[in-house]
């Protein structure tokens, strides 16, 4: 529970709150003892109420590193992150944001790097890889909260994971392909980035469930890199190698890329394609029709959720272990994405 949360409560101002627990005064006794009284209730003890306190003398900073520079889907997950940032700004808790292009792991090592000794909690999207669950391990040994968010890394890593169930959407993806098709096709896979785990487990959900459908083989795999120029030119390869291709799954960004190469190849009214994310581009695409479908993974949610994951460590001094907050795979077509 945050200040704002017991002003809504009490129907105070969060100022009026603030200086209850600050013991400045200027507070009618009854708003004052309204205000004690709520936070008994709502199962605080003395202890956290102090720790509060505390915290909010240390004016504590949340870390937050995202390889978001060039993908749209990014932006909502920076929205979620204001949020939250607005609503911890009580505790004068504030936000230390960097962000990277790619998924180079020197670059995010030099981000840790830049992060180690100035932040109070860490929320990543992590790179896949030993230097980095090195770094990791290495931030929560010195009691610093670590939370992935969107993608996750192994559980030793990290105390907290709020993201989507990879897996489980690209099974879900899997499904609504098999419906558009109505089971018959020849599919081609534009991949994503192999050293993220979210866009394997996405994949591995897709093929396994895409199994179960002997009509609708994949005949063809290409690896687009979270990559928009990328994905147009592996695109125009599976599509002149295999010209039987009529589906494509996209396993992560770069979907209107692969739309325009679709088009490019005058393939627009015989190809379908099953995407991610709710963003201008996909939105676009559909409307053009060349995406018939999207699963979404709710950003703004991830955002928002993984901060508060960070500050509640923060407020509790205490490490969770092996926490996962998942959020709902959500279908978009055309009729519902406005």
């Amino acid at each position: 529970m945050t200040i704002k949360e017991i002003a809504q409560i009490c129907g105070v101002s969060r100022g009026t709150v603030d200086r209850v627990l600050n013991r400045r005064g200027r507070v009618k006794p009854e708003t004052e003892q309204l205000i004690l009284s709520t936070i008994e209730s709502e199962g605080y003890t003395k202890s956290i109420v102090g720790r509060a306190l505390s915290v909010k003398k240390t004016a504590p900073v949340i870390g937050t590193i995202l390889c978001s520079e060039g993908n749209a889907f990014f932006d909502d997950v920076i929205c979620g992150f204001t949020k939250a940032a607005e609503e911890l700004s009580a505790y004068d808790a504030v936000l230390l944001q960097r962000t990277m292009r790619g998924h180079d792991v020197q670059r995010q090592l030099a981000l840790l790097d830049e992060m180690d000794g100035r932040v109070s909690a860490l929320v990543i999207e992590p790179i896949n890889d030993p230097a980095i669950e090195k770094r990791l391990i290495e931030f929560i040994q010195k009691g610093i909260p670590t939370v992935t968010v969107n993608t996750d890394i192994a559980v030793e890593c990290r105390c907290c994971y709020v993201g989507s169930d990879y897996e489980s959407g690209g099974k879900t993806a899997a499904a609504l392909l098999e419906l558009l098709t109505k089971g018959k096709g020849q599919v081609g896979v534009v991949e994503g980035v192999p050293t993220l785990m979210g866009h394997v487990l996405r994949q591995r959900g897709f093929e396994k469930r895409l199994r179960q459908c002997v009509s609708l083989p994949i005949v063809a795999r290409e690896s687009a890199m979270d990559n928009g120029c990328l994905a147009y030119e592996v695109t125009q390869k599976m599509l002149r190698e295999h010209s039987e291709i009529d589906a494509i799954f996209v396993v992560a960004a770069g979907a209107a890329h692969v739309c325009q190469a679709v088009i490019d190849a005058g393939r627009k009214k015989d190809i379908c394609m099953v995407a991610y994310d709710d963003i201008p581009a996909t939105r676009e695409m559909m409307r053009r029709g060349l995406i018939k479908a999207v699963v979404c993974q709710q950003p703004v949610e991830q955002g928002y959720r993984s901060v508060k994951a960070a500050f509640d460590m923060i407020l509790s001094g205490q490490m969770l272990e092996d926490q996962r907050v998942i959020m709902e795979n959500q279908i978009k077509i055309i009729e519902n994405m406005e």
